[in-house]
């Protein structure tokens, strides 16, 4: 959905550019190695060990220097979007097969320390260079595939596409350059491929529709290059619309994020947020900042308890696509929106804007002027609400859209659209010093439109 919002501050948490020779964290979801409630074989005569898990840990090598290199994230800066001011195929040999269905959680482990000697093997850290002078950082990932595929954010590895190089840092202190198999801005998720690598330990994958507030969860990466870091805490929210992107308001990106208050900060972007059985629930993402005068909050801030990652069961399908070597599609409902106010200037839902031609809201009956207040069961409390939500379904899926028109509330079966694989156009910048309107890029604004 279009989006066009001209009221209030921009707040929106962002991505830690990275600074040459540290790495931003960057946010992965777990390898697609699908938990089951069996415990791993023993190796047998003839076959490796899996690697042993390292026990130094190396040291930060400097303080993160922020406004480098773009598309290097720590954790992101992120934003609510809310109403509140100043609040970021591959080869097949050896790899296990991935499951896309979701998988019921296992009995927890039953401490944290027990989760983090499960995890960490499944956690690396990957360093990026781009092309250009002094273009480095660095971030998390989480591996999918004894062969070396591995999980990450977009705004992790992107710098490399134009001329850079990636290296990966295994739990075991080895390292391996990689490649580069898919990335999908609009999800912020990417897949690389470490080179010349065998006998990984691919992460469990969990269903992150099966969270719960309240409940515990575990964090692990490498924040300020600070490799095998892992913190806890809980499940603060679901469905939290959020948008991140970098301080100079490209890779924006909105997705219904996990809220958990376990610390996350520059680095941890593309590392995995798991539950008490280990397995990935989430790719730790961004995070908000204290207040600040920058539209993307304080640049040199870390955890203040408000981290924000990915649903990984909300980009099973697209992380799929890309290790096939697909386009990412993702599902459109073909409006634009903007926040709907009541009488005393309250936010209240979703108000249609505009409604494509030949789009699911088009057959469905929509109209300018009708305000969306709930999609299934999820309510609707802004525009951004109703962006992040549909982001999380598929193409071709059923949803239940309530809205209301003048005075009478309506429900309507509505049939999602695709966007066909199509990438929005990158934002504009915008000259130095200018006020940034409360506003969605204009590649977000497409998204849902034409």
């Amino acid at each position: 959905m279009t989006e066009h919002d001209t009221t209030g501050n921009d707040d929106r948490t962002h991505r830690f550019p990275g600074a040459p020779d540290q790495e931003p964290t960057t946010a992965y979801p777990a390898g697609f190695g699908f938990a089951t409630a069996e415990p791993a074989p023993a190796p047998t005569a003839g076959q490796q060990a899996p690697r042993s898990r390292r026990t130094g840990i190396g040291l930060l090598a400097g303080a993160l220097v922020l406004g480098g290199l773009g598309g290097l994230g720590g954790a992101a800066a992120y934003d609510a979007l809310t109403d509140d001011p100043a609040t970021t195929t591959s080869s097949s040999t050896a790899r296990q097969s991935t499951n896309t269905a979701s998988v019921a959680p296992l009995e927890p482990l039953g401490s944290v320390q027990e989760v983090a000697s499960s995890v960490l093997p499944s956690v690396v850290k990957i360093n990026v260079r781009g092309g250009g002078q002094g273009e480095a950082g660095s971030g998390s990932g989480i591996v999918l595939s004894a062969d070396g595929e591995i999980l990450t954010n977009d705004h992790v590895v992107s710098a490399a596409a134009d001329g850079g190089s990636i290296s990966v840092a295994f739990d075991d202190g080895s390292t391996a350059p990689a490649t580069i198999v898919g990335t999908d801005p609009l999800t912020d998720t990417a897949v690389i491929q470490a080179e010349g690598v065998s006998d990984l330990i691919p992460a469990d994958i969990g269903s992150s529709d099966a969270l719960q507030v309240g409940e515990q969860v575990v964090a692990v990466g490498s924040p300020f290059g600070l490799e095998a870091t892992v913190t806890s805490g809980i499940v603060s929210a679901l469905d939290r619309p959020v948008t991140a992107g970098a301080e100079d308001g490209s890779q924006a990106t909105i997705y219904p994020a996990i809220q958990t208050d376990a610390a996350i900060n520059p680095g941890n972007s593309g590392g995995p947020l798991v539950n008490m059985a280990g397995q990935v629930v989430g790719i730790n993402s961004s995070i908000r900042t204290a207040g600040s005068s920058s539209p993307f909050g304080s640049s040199g801030g870390g955890s203040i308890g408000l981290g924000f990652a990915i649903p990984i069961s909300k980009v099973v399908p697209i992380v799929e696509q890309l290790r096939a070597g697909e386009t990412a599609t993702h599902a459109r409902l073909g409006v634009t929106v903007s926040n709907a106010t009541d009488d005393s200037g309250a936010i209240i839902g979703a108000r249609v804007e505009e409604v494509s031609d030949g789009s699911a809201a088009q057959e469905a009956g929509l109209r300018s002027g009708d305000v969306v207040v709930r999609v299934d069961d999820t309510l609707i409390s802004d525009r951004d609400a109703l962006v992040a939500i549909v982001r999380g379904y598929r193409p071709d899926d059923e949803v239940t859209l309530t809205f209301r028109r003048g005075d009478d509330e309506r429900t309507v079966e509505v049939t999602l659209g695709s966007d066909e694989g199509e990438q929005p156009q990158a934002p504009e910048q915008q000259p130095q010093g200018q006020q940034r309107e409360r506003q969605l890029p204009p590649w977000l604004q497409d998204y849902f439109g034409d």
